[in-house]
């Protein structure tokens, strides 16, 4: 009998790692393909003036990037694994197209130094949110709640251009999503427990994927308000 039960938590145990490799893959190849598309658009005339000639071109880029999002996590049950991918890949790169500006603010060598930081911190929080055996379900519903407060008070400053608001959202963007990568990742796992059809779980790699890939690029960016060195 134990012999039968330590072989279905080995099962178990090969089924998650495997989905999460499923999710890794993904997610590195979605920042892989927005890293590319930045320094691509960063370092061409044309693709700069296309992007950020016309406010109505870069806002259009950022809507259609939200709405990918909102079609990838509502639609991910009707959606084809392929069609997940693609429109993940598409995302991806259009988010390039939008985080090119970070080439034109700050110093390469200082956006390295801060993609691995966020590397390191991130890979430590997935790690605990893989590892612990807490439930993080309460502390996931208040940092939604925080989120959701520091996309208002984003907007808000847009217009107030308050530098002390900036570096409070800053500290609290940080804060919330290290958290958030904690939280998703046991979300992912309890997914891959959970979830035994094959087709199913690969569309869910990709949804993972984008949840983390989301968690790490924001990071990325509030981190990058701290460490980055401008021009």
């Amino acid at each position: 009998m134990q012999y039968e039960q330590n072989t279905a938590n080995y099962r178990e145990n090969a089924l998650v790692q495997s989905f999460f490799m499923q999710v890794y893959g993904w997610m590195f190849a979605g920042l892989l393909a927005t890293g590319v598309m930045a320094y691509y658009t960063a370092n061409s005339p044309a693709m700069l003036e296309f992007v950020f000639g016309s406010k109505y071109t870069f806002y259009g880029l950022l809507i259609g990037e939200l709405l990918l999002v909102i079609a990838i996590n509502g639609a991910i049950r009707s959606l084809s694994a392929t069609m997940a991918s693609a429109l993940f890949f598409i995302y991806s790169a259009l988010n390039g197209l939008t985080l090119s500006a970070i080439f034109l603010v700050y110093t390469q060598e200082s956006i390295t130094l801060v993609f691995f930081i966020t590397a390191g911190t991130f890979g430590a929080m997935s790690v605990y949110g893989y590892m612990t055996k807490s439930d993080l379900s309460a502390l996931g519903n208040i940092l939604m709640m925080a989120l959701l407060g520091l996309i208002i008070a984003t907007v808000v400053n847009f217009f107030l251009q308050s530098p002390g608001l900036m570096w409070a959202l800053s500290y609290l963007g940080v804060l919330v999503f290290v958290g958030l990568t904690a939280y998703d990742t046991q979300n992912i796992k309890k997914i891959a427990q959970q979830v035994n059809d094959e087709n199913t779980l690969e569309k869910m790699a990709v949804l993972g994927a984008l949840n983390l890939y989301l968690d790490f690029i924001n990071l990325f960016l509030y981190l990058l308000r701290f460490f980055g060195k401008r021009k």
